[in-house]
């Protein structure tokens, strides 16, 4: 197999000018560098694309051979064929080659399943450029994955099938071991969720500690009285006041070290647990195992493949390989990691709470896991709200395409659908009567609207993010009213909305209201 016979250059004539798991609890993002200053030569190496087929098994030939004849063929008619023929033989393959994925695979191999680059011919010089200067280490400590990294962390047992309620065949032994790794997730679920209150309680009583010294230093300020002066006067009205105060926080804090030791208590206690359970995995020999579970990973490519579906949509561009002639090399406008991560970040920034779910009535910030996909799509999707058997604290899953038309769109379609599924999921049988979902769908309903519910809210979210945030009032007035109260925007930006107009205005004085009653 000749790796570059056919097969077009598309610099022709053209001068070249695993980690552990992040933090559960973490708040916010940040991003260091965006690009490395100089580009690897992984792209450059003549070796590349016979190195990228190498592990391909029996698929490699075919792939091989429609690649040849689409790269080559000027017949559109043809070229269209083997194109869709091209499209399933190189699922096939990337099927195969995932399942010899390690730590130590080849560059080659690597790019191939994160970026969807099987020869580096079919891009131009600009785009090889870009892509060499991807940072290649994972280093940002946010559940963010290409490709070629959330199967080797799936293969190794480390996070679960998106698969869930699938039983793979197999032994008794096997099955034993699906229950202890259960077992394990629900005790890390429970130690996450633990130390998120933790974390809570110990940020409440860091405040309200200020506020004790702020008091104490205000009551040990004494005047001298006025006829002798060698005498401090007596305390002052607004010092008197001080002791009630410090009265109040002492029971505060009080309170606050009482739920902290339960909190506590519940984290030692899930420690041991998964201490225990960690055992018996090391003792089965499937903790921490080097060896890559085939057939979990031929069950995550196959839930890959439909999630890449999905983002391409009927009408998109299904083509899996990466070429200049559909990649269009913008540096903001690609899923590369640390685009996604910041386009996360700005979500955040507007809507208060688009990660978090409530744990023991406190509020948990839960990032979910992030899959991009190098696809064309233009849709970014949610394929699991949470973990079946830890609906609390374990991470949702969504899936991005790395090449959309606008990154901002796709990421923004990815998060409305998993503010949706969430919702649904907690309100359960009553979904379409209570809660953000109920809401929505009652207005649904009343509007006589046809098609797809959650399509149509995902639209709406997204108009909410980009339009309604800025004050451009684009949804009807019930949705305005339900986005606001179940999908707040943070206080910064009500803040700058209800100055705007009496639209706003009046949403804001409702906030002020439901305050007040929550009060009696």
């Amino acid at each position: 197999m000749d790796d570059t016979e056919n097969v077009p250059d598309m610099n022709a004539g053209q001068t070249e000018d695993t980690k552990p798991e992040p933090d559960q609890g973490q708040s916010g993002f940040s991003i260091e560098k965006m690009f490395e200053e100089t580009g690897h030569k992984a792209f450059e190496d003549p070796s590349y694309y016979k190195i990228a087929l190498s592990e391909g098994g029996d698929c490699m030939q075919r792939v091989h051979t429609l690649f040849q004849k689409y790269a080559t063929t000027k017949d559109l008619k043809d070229k269209s064929i083997f194109r869709m023929q091209l499209i399933n033989a190189f699922w096939d393959f990337i099927g195969k080659t995932a399942q010899k994925l390690t730590t130590k695979t080849a560059d080659p191999i690597k790019f191939l399943l994160r970026f969807g680059v099987l020869h580096p011919n079919m891009l131009n010089a600009e785009a090889k450029t870009l892509l060499s200067k991807v940072p290649v280490k994972n280093d940002l400590e946010q559940p963010v994955y290409y490709l070629d990294e959330w199967i080797i962390t799936i293969g190794s047992g480390k996070i679960k099938c998106s698969v869930t309620d699938e039983v793979s065949p197999g032994s008794a032994h096997k099955n034993a071991n699906a229950h202890l790794l259960s077992l394990y997730e629900k005790a890390k679920g429970k130690i996450e969720g633990s130390q998120g209150l933790l974390r809570a309680k110990q940020a409440e009583r860091v405040e309200f500690e200020k506020q004790l010294q702020k008091a104490v230093n205000l009551i040990m300020r004494h005047s001298h009285y006025d006829l002798f002066t060698e005498v401090f006067d007596s305390y002052a009205e607004d010092q008197k006041l001080a002791f009630t105060e410090i009265q109040n926080i002492i029971k505060t804090l009080l309170k606050i070290d009482r739920e902290s030791s339960l909190y506590m208590t519940d984290l030692e206690q899930s420690s041991e647990d998964l201490e225990t359970i960690n055992e018996k995995l090391e003792a089965a020999g499937a903790a921490d195992s080097v060896s890559i579970d085939t057939k979990s990973i031929d069950t995550e490519m196959s839930s890959i493949r439909q999630m890449a579906k999905m983002t391409v949509g009927r009408q998109g561009n299904a083509f899996p390989i990466l070429t200049s002639e559909f990649f269009r090399p913008a540096p903001n406008n690609i899923g590369f990691k640390e685009n996604i991560i910041k386009q996360l970040a700005w979500v955040e920034s507007i809507d208060s709470e688009a990660f978090i779910r409530y744990y023991k009535g406190k509020p948990n910030r839960i990032m979910p896991y992030v899959v991009l996909l190098p696809t064309y799509g233009d849709f970014g999707m949610c394929w699991e709200p949470f973990d079946k058997s830890n609906r609390a604290t374990s991470r949702g899953r969504i899936a991005i395409p790395m090449y959309p038309k606008n990154i901002m769109l796709a990421v923004l379609s990815a998060v409305g659908d998993l503010r949706w599924q969430v919702a649904k999921e907690k309100a359960s049988f009553y979904w379409m009567e209570e809660g953000l979902t109920g809401n929505y769908y009652q207005w649904f309903q009343a509007q006589k609207l046809k098609g797809d519910v959650k399509a149509y809210f995902i639209q709406d979210y997204i108009m909410w993010m980009t339009k309604e945030s800025e004050g451009t009032q684009k949804l009807d007035k019930d949705v305005r009213g339900t986005f606001w109260r179940y999908m707040p925007f943070t206080q910064a930006v009500k803040e700058k909305l209800k100055d705007r107009n009496l639209i706003y205005q009046e949403l804001y004085q409702r906030d002020k209201n439901r305050a007040m009653s929550d009060g009696y």
